[in-house]
């Protein structure tokens, strides 16, 4: 009987201790797991697109042509208001009939981000009735006073040599309001003809524009691209390819 006894003891216990482990783990209610909806898109790792863009000149007069120059960095896609999608790096000649703000979106992987420029349109004054009207000088006259300008390699940015004969042209040509100019962009051999032909177009709108700032209406300068089809020079060594990039300035009859 002691053994028995001692046996339903051992057993109810056992029992109770398996009530009491059932109530405390029932207690817990089971967490739901986070659904990641509900926290949001995740932040991209992507950089965010950056964009410049540059107009040269940024004042011309009706009828005259503006180089647009854009820059981006991280951009998959690149719309100019008014010209449509472009490479995301680029140039481009417009000739806008009024005052235009041209407006660039520059879209990524990272965002989206945006760009202005303003070019101002004038409408171009007559010509002073003075008495250098009519008076067309010399050929000869005229090339020695407006010299042809040279650029360094891959690059249409006006050098400071070339700075300094500016105010010389621009002082004849204001003394001869009869003479027109037509100023021609030239390239050395190197590089495809359709890089070149832009090259030389670049070069021929930054002499024309080193003119305008100079005090020259714009009305009386025409430019063009000849790339790098009509070489001054043939030889293959640097000297030669430096007489071949210029902006060489002529009489437009």
């Amino acid at each position: 009987m002691n053994v028995s006894f001692a046996h339903s003891r051992k057993a109810l216990v056992i029992a109770a201790v398996v009530v009491a482990l059932g109530a405390v783990t029932g207690c817990h209610k089971k967490e739901k797991p986070v659904n990641p909806a509900s926290l949001g898109p995740m932040p991209s790792s992507a950089p965010a697109p950056t964009a410049t863009l540059t107009a040269d000149p940024e004042a011309i007069d009706v009828g005259q042509s503006v180089v647009l120059n854009w820059r981006t960095q991280n951009a998959t896609s690149v719309t100019i208001d008014g010209i449509g999608e472009v490479p995301v790096n680029g140039t481009q000649t417009v000739t806008p009939s009024s005052s235009t703000n041209f407006h660039l979106t520059a879209k990524g992987d990272g965002g989206t981000t945006e760009a202005n420029v303003r070019v101002t349109v004038r409408v171009p004054q007559a010509p002073s009735a003075n008495s250098g009207e009519g008076d067309m000088g010399s050929e000869a006259a005229f090339h020695q006073n407006v010299k042809d300008i040279f650029f360094d390699y891959d690059s249409y940015d006006v050098r400071p040599d070339a700075q300094a004969s500016i105010p010389a042209a621009a002082s004849y040509l204001n003394a001869h309001p009869a003479i027109k100019v037509v100023i021609g962009g030239y390239c050395d051999e190197r590089g495809s003809a359709e890089y070149n032909l832009a090259l030389g177009e670049n070069r021929a709108n930054s002499a024309k524009t080193a003119l305008v700032n100079a005090g020259v209406s714009g009305s009386r300068i025409r430019v063009i691209s000849y790339g790098k089809e009509k070489q001054f020079c043939t030889e293959q060594n640097e000297s030669c390819w430096q007489q071949n990039r210029r902006a060489q300035f002529s009489l437009d009859r």
